[in-house]
Formats: structure tokens, C-alpha cells, sequence
């Protein structure tokens, strides 16, 4: 018999160690083949200096093992800490955030009986890169970055994940709209893979009404593939309107490793108190089983639970969502109480919901196969110069440019956040100080160079005017890489 395979497991703050406790009790009394391997992570971890909340030696310990089963932690507020979610997924590349939202009407009562959703999130790009500045004593920039090969991994997880589980369609959401080039890329890549899968069905949605329809009807929806901060609040709603955040699981998978948590927070106001509901982490370690391998174990665990759930053995969460509904034939129960019920019902079967059925495919998705577009020819078209001024008006700023342009540039165009304000500009138009103006060359010109436009940051110097940032303007095999400006 093989030995059983060492799992780092962090307990983690607030209710965590509470609800890490329930759970491994029924993942073990299922008989999971694991050996949990205790570190510490979180607020800790983050009070004895560590700013991401994670020693050296836990993070050797994680490397060494590959599958983490973690709890939720608290972030300290201020004092320049980071994510630890976001620190492990990324540095780990769990591009793929998996995360279901399951109905169990009427035991739980829902107004969307049926609903079987699962979002599978772009986990590492996106605003979550965390890139801020202050510009300007006005405005502050947060960085939004999109690969290609990032979308790839995680467009093409979603459809063999839908391949794998037996879903049927894959629905593609974006805001590409608005950002015609982030998300543009996002959903160009999308249109690109979904060709290779035709036995799924593939479709796009605008997030906003996309978000406003799986509220709706997520009847209608089956797997959700979407970026990072979409996907964030999108399978959140969806988990609240399952019946309990409580309740949903989810999953941080890359080619190498894994991380399985809860989706909410420690909750530390609830600590303590032993009543919160280990649902979320226990099916978390559902999947985690999957991953392993071990789906027999898998199907014990979330059939037991299951029937748990239909024979409403309910903790504080799911009693007040009866009580909302009316449900008066309930037995509220505490965190470990309900993990004995789990326990006790360790190879019965749900009778009235559908059984948890785990075959040998699940848990192994294919590593992406990636397009290499580096080779693509980049030429310089112009560039962007971002401006702090706070005392001059748009037409006044608009004329000092014009003048240090100099012989190798025109200004093209002066924008506030993001309008069109010069040339002709509308007075009406609310400015900061935070201006972006365009040079580009003359029409037919030589394209311009890197000492082009260090001469021209010189000139705008000499002009007395505060040069904040510059983007340089590229064509991509002679398509042009950057958005016109709002009014250009």
C-alpha cells in the first residue's frame, strides 16, 4: 500500500483553525491516503516580519509537497503587507481559480433551483498585479496587464476542464468594449480556441449585463471563463446566491501545483464561537481529493455531505437563510457538530440530490500548449507623455507643447483622464492634473527613435513642465498596439 502523501496544511486566523479541523476530521474518517503537514502562515506569520505572510521555510515546505489545503488568513491592515493569496497563486503560476456554485434547493432555498455554475478565473494578471503609483497629488494609476500566454493557459483550462467534466458550454466574459486591447486580447484568444473544442457550445457576454444575467438566470450558464477581478466578484455573487458564501469551495490549479481554500474570509468576529459552517474548505478538500487522485474518497466525502445538507443539519448561515424562507423542519448545529453528522453519514448516498460522481479523468487537465508571438515585428510610432500641471489650462498646456514638439513630432492630442481636452476641447470637460498628450510624427515621416523622443523630454524640461510617465506608442507587425484617445 502506497505511503500516504504529505499535504501542507495551514489552519490559518480567525475561524480557520476551526473549520480546518472539522474538515480534515471527515476527510480522514473517509479514509483520505494524506499525512497533513501543519505550517504557519497569515497574521503570524506577517507580525514577525514577513510582509507576504510566509516564512522561507514554509515556502520550501510548499515547493517540496505541491498541493497546499489552506484555510483563510488575515491580512494586517496597512503597513505595506501583501496578499497572501495573491503571493502564493502567483508565485506558484496557479493561473486557474476554479470555483463552483452549486444550488441544493429546497433543502437549501434558493430562488434558482438548479443552478450549477462553475468560474474559472484568470488568477494571476490582471489589476491583481498590485503595479500602483501616485501621479500626481490628484490621481493614482493601478496597472492592468493582460498576456497572451496568460489568457491562453487560462481559455484553454476552461474548455478542457468543461471537456473533462462533461459540460456543455463555456461562456467567455469581458469588458473588451471599453478595453479594446486587454480584454480585446482576452476574447481574440477565446475566438481563437473555442474552434478546437466543437463539441462545446461558446459564447461571449459584456461582464457588466453578463454579470447582471448570471444573477438573473444562472440556469443559463454552465462554465464561466473570465479575468481575474470579474471572476473575483462574479463567482463570489454567485456563491451568495446558492444559498451561503459558506458553502463554496474552490480551487487554485497550475501546471505543477495546487492550493484548495474556502472562498470567504477568517471572519474574525466569529471566532472562537465554534457555529461557523467548514462547507466551503470541506468541499474545497473534495476537490483537493479529486486532484490527488483519490476520487473514491472524493465521492464519500461529498455524498456524506450531501446527505448531511438534505437532512438540513444546518450551522447559523444556513438556519438563517431558512428562517428568511420560512423553513420551520431544521437542526441547527455548531462547526464540529456538523462535522459529525457528516461523519456519521459516511457512505450513505443523497437521495433526493444529484450523487457526486468522480471517475479517474477528473483532476489531470492537460498542460496548455502556447502560441510564441515574440518574433513579431515592433516599430515605434510615437509616444505618449504623461504631464503633471495643476495650474495651467488645457488650451494653455496644449500651446507649451505645441511649441517643444520640435521638428520630429506633432501633437496629436491632449486628453484628461482619458477625454479629448485640446485641441478643441470643450470648457466643460472636468480636468485634473494628470494630462496625457500624444506626439507622433508628420504623415510620411521617418518613424522616430529613442533619441527622438529623449530630446523631446528635454525640450518639455526646458519648457518647465513635470514629465510623470511615458508610454511608447508600437505597431505590431504594422497594426497599431495602442487606443486612440477619447475624441482622437
Amino acid at each position: 500500500m502506497a505511503e500516504p502523501q504529505v499535504i501542507p496544511v495551514a489552519k490559518g486566523d480567525g475561524i480557520g483553525p476551526e473549520i480546518m479541523d472539522a474538515s480534515l476530521h471527515v476527510i480522514m474518517e473517509a479514509g483520505a491516503s494524506i499525512k497533513p503537514l501543519f505550517v504557519e502562515i497569515g497574521e503570524k506569520a506577517y507580525l514577525a516580519g514577513n510582509t507576504a505572510g510566509i516564512s522561507d521555510e514554509t515556502w520550501e515546505i510548499l515547493r517540496a509537497h505541491k498541493t497546499f489545503y489552506k484555510a483563510p488568513i488575515t491580512t494586517p491592515q496597512g503597513g505595506g503587507f501583501k496578499s497572501l493569496n495573491v503571493t502564493v497563486r502567483k508565485s506558484l503560476s496557479l493561473y486557474a481559480n476554479v470555483r463552483p456554485a452549486v444550488g441544493y434547493h429546497p433543502f437549501v432555498p434558493i430562488k434558482h433551483p438548479g443552478m450549477d455554475v462553475v468560474v474559472i478565473r484568470e488568477n494571476e494578471e490582471d489589476l491583481y498585479g498590485g503595479i500602483e503609483h501616485q501621479q500626481t497629488p490628484e490621481v493614482v494609476q493601478t496597472l492592468k496587464l493582460i498576456s497572451r500566454p496568460g489568457s491562453e493557459r487560462i481559455v484553454r483550462y476552461a474548455f478542457e476542464y468543461a471537456r473533462i467534466y462533461g459540460r456543455k458550454h463555456v461562456t467567455c466574459m469581458t469588458k473588451d468594449n471599453i478595453m479594446k486591447l486587454s480584454d480585446g486580447l482576452f476574447r481574440k484568444v477565446f475566438e481563437e480556441i473555442a474552434p478546437e473544442y466543437p463539441e462545446i457550445e461558446s459564447d461571449h457576454w459584456i461582464i457588466d449585463i453578463g454579470t447582471a444575467k448570471l444573477a438573473d438566470s444562472p440556469t443559463d450558464f454552465d462554465v464561466v471563463v473570465t479575468l481575474n477581478l470579474y471572476g473575483d466578484i462574479i463567482s463570489d455573487m454567485l456563491g451568495q446566491i446558492s444559498g451561503s458564501v459558506g458553502l463554496a469551495p474552490a480551487a487554485n490549479i497550475g501546471d505543477d501545483y495546487a492550493m484548495f481554500e474556502a472562498i470567504h474570509g477568517s471572519a474574525p468576529r466569529h471566532a472562537g464561537k465554534g457555529i461557523v459552517n467548514p462547507s466551503g474548505l470541506l468541499l474545497s478538500g473534495v476537490m483537493m481529493l479529486v486532484h490527488l487522485g483519490q476520487q473514491d474518497v472524493a465521492e464519500r466525502v461529498h455524498n456524506a455531505w450531501l446527505k448531511t445538507i438534505e437532512d438540513r443539519i444546518f450551522t447559523y448561515d444556513l438556519v438563517r437563510k431558512a428562517k428568511t424562507e420560512g423553513m420551520t423542519e431544521y437542526t441547527e448545529v455548531g462547526t464540529k457538530e456538523f462535522a459529525d453528522a457528516v461523519v456519521a453519514r459516511l457512505g450513505q448516498q443523497p437521495e433526493h440530490l444529484t450523487a457526486a460522481s468522480y471517475d479517474k479523468s477528473m483532476g489531470s487537465i492537460p498542460r496548455p500548449v502556447l502560441t510564441d508571438v515574440r518574433d513579431a515585428e515592433m516599430q515605434l510610432d510615437g509616444v505618449d507623455v504623461f504631464i503633471g500641471e495643476g495650474k495651467l489650462s488645457a488650451d494653455e498646456l496644449g500651446q507649451q507643447l505645441e511649441r517643444v514638439a520640435g521638428p520630429e513630432f506633432n501633437l496629436v492630442i491632449v486628453t484628461n483622464r482619458g477625454q479629448k481636452v485640446y485641441p478643441g476641447g470643450f470648457p466643460e470637460t472636468f480636468c485634473t492634473d494628470h494630462w496625457r498628450s500624444r506626439f507622433q510624427v508628420p504623415d510620411g515621416a521617418t518613424p522616430p527613435t529613442h533619441g527622438d523622443i529623449r530630446k523631446l523630454l528635454e525640450r518639455i524640461e526646458a519648457a518647465g513642465l513635470e514629465w510623470i510617465k511615458l508610454e511608447n506608442l508600437y505597431l505590431i507587425d504594422g497594426e497599431r498596439a495602442y487606443s486612440l484617445g477619447q475624441g482622437q
